[in-house]
């Protein structure tokens, strides 16, 4: 797939780490999901995936990189698109802050920015969360979760989005943010 305003799912990921973590290249899972009849029956993405870990031992996580790959490469999916067809856009970045502060810090950025506080803000998950409700059935959801050296990474996704239009702008925008957000 072209890349656009939403990174292929390839594109944060080499062929070298997929193949360590599952033991073939993606080339070749794309080519035994194709003999297996993936596309031409048109498997949904919990049967590809469910395929890789039960048939394969492929671990979750890399079983949901694989499947998202297969779904861009085939033209099942666009970048930025969800399972359940609408779209989202994410953004992260390392603080040098504490997660709990660096959510909160977020929280109050994204608060300012859109004129509403969060409906749920929790901080005392593995991977804190603020999750902002907005028209339409659309969201934006911070976290933080922890990097070494007591610095946290941050992130934005503008979810539930109906198209794939808005995409570069809203990522722009949510970069905006983080960068607002002081160490």
């Amino acid at each position: 797939m072209a890349s656009g305003p939403v990174n292929a799912n390839t594109a944060n990921v080499g062929d070298d780490a997929v193949a360590q973590a599952t033991g073939e290249s993606r080339e070749t899972w794309f080519a035994r999901l194709d003999e297996e009849g993936a596309q031409r029956d048109a498997w949904v993405h919990k049967a590809i995936a469910t395929w890789l870990v039960a048939e394969h031992g492929v671990d979750p996580w890399w079983a949901q990189h694989v499947t998202v790959a297969y779904e861009q490469a085939r033209g099942i999916r666009r970048p930025g698109q969800r399972q359940d067809g609408t779209y989202e856009a994410s953004v992260t970045r390392t603080v040098e802050l504490e997660k709990t502060v660096a959510l909160r810090a977020l929280a109050a950025v994204v608060e300012r920015e859109l004129g509403t506080a969060p409906l749920a803000l929790n901080v005392t998950a593995k991977h804190p969360t603020a999750r902002f409700p907005l028209e339409g059935g659309e969201f934006v959801l911070a976290s933080a979760s922890d990097r070494a050296g007591g610095r946290s990474a941050i992130g934005l996704t503008w979810g539930r989005l109906p198209g794939d239009e808005r995409l570069a702008e809203l990522k722009a925008r949510m970069r905006e943010w983080l960068a607002a957000v002081e160490a």
